[in-house]
């Protein structure tokens, strides 16, 4: 994922709170409270930011309803907002964030001058630290985001010659805060993958990734199928033992993962 034009990698963290199990005070939400103190509305504050004026509404309400007493009071004014001001329990979390934060960021500098050219094994590193119970995970950078009426369609570039496609909300894009360039996760479930072979016919689904079969592990009912997509890519689908008949599939033969764009989630670490 690294090219010439892409700035060295820097080892940096941010700081979060949370609420039982639930996170709630991340850096965008942060800097959304800091931003209302700033400008005073919502709709000011969310521009300010980029963030949409619904994305910046539901993360209030998210954050008000994790705490004990109420962040931000509003009052609804024109069509895209009106007032709104931090109220001082908002602002002792804010300040408290802001010099937590900034001792944090001193921390991690004297971390990574202490690890000097680790930039492939730490952007490797955190990368593995992501969890995720679908089989298939794929690091990337975006190439590509083409907006819809409600759904975006976004590319992910993941190192080799076919590019991962994924269709999600448009809320989903503002909230993420999705540009291109930017590093991401895919992540799929190896239940949504179909296994076709090389053919002519014409298939509506947005991907379609060719490879080899390079395992079969057969079942009561299912199997696994693993399909090498290029030298460092491997795709794994889950199908029944009736396809496995039927489509004759073995180990090195030619295959096709095929997946709709809606299966595929997207996530970030920035």
């Amino acid at each position: 994922m690294s090219s010439e034009n892409t700035p060295p990698f820097e080892l940096a963290g941010s700081i979060w709170f949370r609420s039982g199990k639930l996170n709630w005070g991340n850096p965008r939400r942060m800097a959304l409270l800091a931003a209302i103190h700033e400008h005073g509305s919502i709709s000011a504050a969310a521009r300010h930011i980029d963030l949409s004026y619904k994305a910046a509404w539901d993360a209030i309400d998210t954050m008000n309803n994790l705490s004990d007493e109420p962040l931000v009071l509003r009052t609804t004014g024109g069509q895209r907002g009106g007032g709104a001001c931090l109220t001082q329990k908002a602002l002792e979390i804010l300040e408290l964030y802001q010099q937590l934060d900034a001792a944090h960021q001193r921390f991690m500098s004297h971390l990574a001058k202490a690890q000097p050219g680790s930039d492939k094994n730490l952007e490797l590193l955190q990368t593995m630290m992501v969890q995720t119970s679908a089989r298939n995970n794929f690091a990337g950078k975006i190439t590509k985001i083409t907006l819809g009426a409600v759904n975006t369609e976004v590319a992910l570039d993941i190192g080799g010659t076919q590019p991962i496609i994924a269709s999600i909300t448009n809320e989903s894009v503002d909230s993420m805060g999705l540009k291109e360039g930017m590093r991401a996760l895919a992540f799929l479930k190896a239940s949504s993958i179909i296994v076709g072979l090389p053919s002519e016919s014409k298939l509506s689904a947005r991907n379609q990734l060719q490879g080899t079969i390079v395992y079969i592990e057969s079942g009561a009912v299912n199997a696994e199928i693993g399909i090498e997509i290029s030298e460092k890519h491997r795709i794994t689908a889950i199908i029944t033992m009736q396809s496995l008949e039927n489509l004759k599939l073995k180990v090195g033969q030619p295959a096709i993962a095929i997946f709709k764009a809606s299966s595929v989630l997207l996530g970030t670490m920035e």
